[in-house]
């Protein structure tokens, strides 16, 4: 399926900011079922400098500094984008999750060192006793990985409730394990650190999901919005994602933007100014589907 894809973020400040830097990872990534077609980014005020890299993960950056006095900062983003839809393993042929852990608990350096290091601690996803107990519902003795894995996205679903005012972007795993509520962020990382907690790989993922109104209900311009979920590590299928906010292994109407350990390796936008006082952040996202893959 192909995608066009706009995304505007704005800052308003109460008082001018004199000087900014920021990061922003806003570009479609590329990889075997995602092709980034078309991208173009406008930054007003324009920019005294920018420069783009790869970031550890080979995520897009792209660093911006302003260095005009200014009370608003607006980021836009235009993007195409291919997606298809990945093959996945038959979730009961996989290997059994005790095999996948102690994969990555030896001593030995394997095919599979790239995914170690997402078993580990991060900086918003500590691992738990209390999540692991939460998890090993799932994953009874030898039961094949990718079960265990679709059925704790299922639990999660099911037992946390999405709601946009219980939590922001700061807002503690564990607290948002003992509110049962929170946004597609917050279930993300909670299911990331469920799986940590077990010695199981898993990354978070940033990017966007096409939305559909409800029927008989025109859709709204920028009622879109950035989307998070989860992929776990299975060796010999390689990277798996699997989304607990809508109960679904990602086909072709999710669109990635990055992955790293935890949100704060994949922030869209991100930075330090000098001034500005209080500020507000609006942003508006359009997904739109134009047509199949050529």
């Amino acid at each position: 399926m192909r995608y066009t894809i706009s995304h505007t973020t704005v800052y308003e400040y109460s008082d001018k900011v004199s000087v900014s830097h920021h990061l922003a990872r806003l570009r479609p990534r590329q990889f075997a079922t995602q092709r980034c077609l078309k991208y173009e980014r406008k930054i007003t005020p324009s920019p005294a400098t920018h420069r783009e890299h790869d970031d550890y993960f080979g995520n897009a950056v792209t660093f911006f500094a302003i260095h005009e006095p200014h009370e608003q900062l607006m980021v836009r983003t235009h993007s195409e984008v291919e997606v298809s839809t990945p093959k996945m393993p038959t979730a009961n042929e996989t290997l059994p999750w005790e095999a996948v852990r102690d994969g990555f608990a030896g001593e030995l350096l394997t095919e599979d060192l790239a995914a170690y290091e997402f078993t580990f601690d991060s900086t918003l996803i500590q691992t738990n006793p209390k999540f692991a107990a939460y998890a090993r519902e799932s994953f009874s003795p030898r039961r094949p990985f990718l079960e265990g894995v679709i059925d704790l996205t299922d639990r999660i679903h099911h037992d946390f409730t999405f709601d946009p005012k219980a939590t922001s972007v700061a807002t503690p795993v564990n607290q948002v394990f003992e509110s049962r509520r929170g946004v597609c962020q917050d279930f993300a990382q909670l299911e990331i650190a469920c799986l940590r907690s077990l010695g199981l790989p898993a990354r978070y993922v940033s990017g966007y999901l096409e939305t559909k109104p409800p029927p008989g209900r025109p859709r709204l311009p920028g009622a879109d919005a950035s989307h998070a979920w989860v992929s776990v590590y299975c060796p010999g299928a390689g990277w798996i994602d699997v989304d607990p906010t809508s109960n679904l292994a990602p086909a072709n109407r999710h669109i990635t933007l990055g992955w790293g350990r935890d949100f704060s390796d994949v922030s869209p936008i991100r930075g330090v100014i000098l001034g500005g006082g209080e500020h507000a952040l609006t942003v508006a996202v359009d997904v739109i589907a134009s047509g199949e893959m050529s």
